[in-house]
C-alpha cells in the first residue's frame, strides 16, 4: 500500500509583504537619528593677494603646539592641557595697559556699547603622529577659555548666562565682543 503524503497546507504570504513594509515605515518614522557633531570653527575670508606677507606682532599670537609624543609646548615652553585654559583666558582678556599683551581695539557693539577687544589670535599647530585625545583634550580647553570670556560678558552685560540666551541680537553682541580667534596650521613632523 502506498501511502499519500499530507498536503502542507499553503500560507498565504500576499500579506506578509505589506506587514513588512509597514513595520519598515514605522522604525523609519520613529527613530531618531544621531548626527555627529564636530569641532565648530569659522574659516577666515579668502585672501585677496596670497603672495603677500602678512605681518603679525609676535605679541599678538599665543602658539600652541603638540607633538606626537603628545607633549604640549605653549609659546615655546612646555605645558600642560590642565592649565591651558587659563593660559589662553589670561591670553585673550583685553589688557590695554600692557606692552607684552596682545593689542586691543575699541569696537562699537550694538546692546554692548564702546567695547574693547583683543586682537590676539591662538595658533594651534600639531604633529601629524598627535593623538586624537590630546588633540580633542587641547581643542577642549581652548573653547573652555572663549565660553569663559564670552560667559562674563553676558553676565555683565545681559544678567544671564550665555548657554541660556535665546535672543539672536544678544548673542551676536557677545560673539562680537569675545571673538573665537584660533589659527590651526597643517599637521607636520614637530620635534
Amino acid at each position: 500500500m502506498s501511502r499519500k503524503k499530507k498536503k502542507v497546507p499553503e500560507i498565504n504570504a500576499s500579506s506578509m509583504a505589506d506587514i513588512s513594509f509597514l513595520l519598515l515605515i514605522f522604525f523609519l518614522v520613529t527613530t531618531t537619528m544621531d548626527t555627529d557633531s564636530g569641532i565648530t570653527r569659522r574659516l577666515p575670508p579668502p585672501i585677496e593677494n596670497p603672495d603677500m606677507d602678512v605681518k603679525v606682532k609676535e605679541r599678538n599670537i599665543l602658539n600652541v603646539m603638540i607633538n606626537k609624543y603628545d607633549k604640549l609646548m605653549v609659546n615655546g615652553k612646555p605645558g600642560d592641557v590642565s592649565t591651558l585654559k587659563d593660559i589662553t583666558k589670561e591670553f585673550i582678556t583685553p589688557k590695554p595697559y600692557d606692552e607684552k599683551a596682545p593689542e586691543v581695539e575699541t569696537k562699537e557693539i550694538e546692546l554692548i556699547g564702546s567695547f574693547m577687544t583683543n586682537k590676539g589670535v591662538v595658533s594651534l599647530k600639531n604633529d601629524r603622529g598627535t593623538s586624537y585625545m590630546m588633540y580633542i583634550a587641547v581643542q577642549n580647553e581652548l573653547a573652555k577659555a572663549f565660553n569663559e570670556l564670552r560667559e562674563e560678558v553676558a553676565m555683565r552685560y545681559f544678567q544671564q548666562h550665555y548657554a541660556d540666551i535665546t535672543d539672536k541680537d544678544k548673542l551676536d553682541a557677545v560673539n562680537k565682543a569675545v571673538p573665537v580667534r584660533i589659527s590651526e596650521a597643517e599637521p607636520e613632523e614637530i620635534k
